[in-house]
């Protein structure tokens, strides 16, 4: 295809509801933090300026200021609509990035690591561990400050954030030092963001963000949950807020998440960002020798969307010893993973994510003066190899000695270089979204190219690792009534599945006739007269039809996306 030549205004569409996922019209749109009312949706709403006011005028309600990313949480009548400037993006589960059984000898995070009887590490940082909660336990004593978004009260009774503040700052009081964290002189500000099941929401986890803003004594971020986005890292308003975070001087660790079954491209965001720093599973297999270190195979698996390499670093994360909570829905759940009364076992990269960030503040304690860039370029720079690593394994005695080269000095960062490399900047992606917005066909087919392969190969691989709550949400923000279709696009099936939506990742298991079912794809859903009942029914979409074979690699493949495009 000529790239030169104007972009289909089919096409066109497609892309612009992947770039902007739903943000001018709100019909059929769901989230899980939704309004009593049905007619309401939770959203959030960001922009340039005056978005609280065109909340209102679109006849909806200002729940909370997100001053981070510029916008605001709403509840909007569905089938409200806002201006261009303005994107919204509906509310959507988040949820900790889940534990796994352990299955090897349990370790001691400060002998993995290399590090000798606890020393204070850490004094004088403060991470925030924004997660399910953090429980009052002797090991965490005098250093605990909590702070609740969720209206559930103090505490954990899910287990998972007790177990990570563990890693990142316990000092082993109730094990004679034994089972102490990497950081036992930090302090922890306990930022509760999810319910006593383990669940949250991208609503809840900006409040607790911007709860952390609130704090400038905080240091590092510790944030061990996955989101299903199917925004680029670019427009996603996670990503904006951890990256302002960052900017203000707040390191900013996440995981790489728990799909390493899917491969590579298993990594979900916010691990996606290029600027923060996504740590993967490391399992050291009981021993002090790195020879013998590998990926765990729970640990999902780079490159991100776009083209970014991920992760950055890998970190202890397989059979762990730390904090428990006692009866807690992962205690009760596991009792043969408990060690005496205080401490308890697991496996995951959020508790890789934990070791790091404790790491971050020790390394901070002993050079307070280090910015989040520094920060991250001494942990992946010092990092160690090992014949079984796809990426560095955290090294922190060898950072702590490292010598630091350049400005170090401790305040937000001026502009991320290695952000601004990444296939896709924001600003590409955005100049492409505008000119999308302004009808300028030229415009969008030059910006797209400007974006580049890896870019433009990112909606297919995206979309291709969303969660099934976030593919059905995708799939019902596109429909018929939220406005796509409002100037009589020819929206077949053939031209939006076969041209628009390339990607080997469609041929797996995860994209079978049973998850493209009606059920998903209802009359409901599609219910114009493009997309009838009759013509997205269970026959159209049925294994006969629809099968491994029609959805594979050879049919689906990047080149195929890559090529349309241009």
């Amino acid at each position: 295809m000529d790239t030169t030549a104007p972009l289909p205004r089919q096409r066109a569409r497609v892309l612009l509801a992947l770039a902007l996922a739903g943000s001018t019209t709100l019909a059929g749109l769901s989230g899980p933090a939704s309004a009593a009312r049905p007619d309401l949706v939770t959203v959030v709403v960001s922009g340039a300026g005056g978005v609280a006011e065109a909340v209102r005028a679109a006849g909806g309600t200002v729940l909370d200021a997100l001053p981070l990313v510029g916008g605001v949480i709403a509840h909007l009548p569905r089938g409200a609509r806002l201006g261009p400037a303005l994107r919204v993006v509906p509310d959507r589960p988040m949820s900790v990035a889940g534990t796994t059984a352990p299955s090897g000898p349990a370790s001691t995070v400060r002998a993995t690591l290399g590090l000798g009887a606890p020393a204070g590490e850490g004094s004088g940082q403060t991470i925030a561990v924004v997660d399910t909660g953090v429980a009052d336990v002797p090991d965490l004593a005098g250093r605990l400050t909590h702070v609740d978004v969720t209206q559930d009260g103090t505490g954990d009774g899910y287990g998972h954030g007790t177990f990570v503040a563990g890693l990142v700052a316990g000092d082993g009081s109730s094990s004679g030092g034994a089972y102490a964290g990497v950081a036992p002189g930090a302090s922890v500000l306990d930022v509760r963001v999810a319910h006593d099941d383990g669940s949250s929401s991208l609503v809840l986890v900006l409040k607790g963000l911007q709860a952390v803003a609130a704090h400038p004594e905080v240091d590092v971020l510790n944030l061990s949950l996955s989101s299903g986005s199917p925004l680029p890292w670019q427009l996603d308003p996670l990503t904006q807020a951890l990256d302002a975070l960052w900017r203000r001087g707040v390191t900013v660790v996440v995981p790489a998440g728990n799909d390493g079954d899917r491969g590579a491209g298993s990594i979900s965001s916010p691990g996606v960002d290029p600027t923060l720093i996504t740590v993967g599973g490391l399992d050291e297999h009981g021993t002090a020798a790195r020879g013998d270190d590998t990926i765990a195979p729970w640990s999902s698996q780079g490159p991100a969307p776009q083209g970014v390499d991920k992760p950055d670093l890998a970190a202890p994360g397989a059979h762990l010893v730390s904090l428990r909570a006692p009866g807690s829905v992962v205690d009760v759940a596991h009792p043969t993973s408990e060690v005496g009364t205080d401490y308890f076992v697991g496996s995951g990269t959020s508790f890789s994510t934990a070791v790091t960030s404790g790491s971050v503040a020790a390394l901070l304690a002993r050079r307070p003066q280090l910015r989040p860039d520094r920060v991250k370029a001494l942990l992946t720079g010092t990092a160690y190899d090992a014949p079984a690593l796809a990426t560095g394994g955290l090294d922190l005695r060898a950072a702590l000695t490292a010598k630091v080269r350049g400005n170090d000095g401790r305040g937000g960062d001026q502009g991320n270089d290695r952000g601004e490399r990444a296939p896709g900047s924001r600003k590409a992606w955005q100049a492409f979204v505008d000119a999308l917005i302004a009808g300028d066909r030229a415009a969008a087919a030059s910006s797209w190219a400007d974006l580049g392969p890896a870019a433009r190969n990112w909606a297919a691989s995206s979309w291709a690792a969303l969660t099934p709550e976030a593919r059905n949400w995708a799939a019902s923000s596109w429909a018929a009534g939220t406005g796509w279709t409002d100037d009589g696009i020819d929206w077949a099936a053939r031209n939006w599945a076969a041209r628009n939506w390339a990607a080997r990742n469609w041929a797996d298991s995860d994209w079978s006739a049973r998850n493209w079912s009606a059920r998903n794809w209802s009359a409901r859903n599609w219910s114009d007269g493009d997309w009838t009942a009759r013509n997205w029914s269970a026959r159209n979409w049925s294994s006969d039809d629809w099968s491994a074979r029609n959805w594979s690699a050879r049919n689906w493949s990047a080149s195929t996306w890559s090529a349309y495009w241009g």
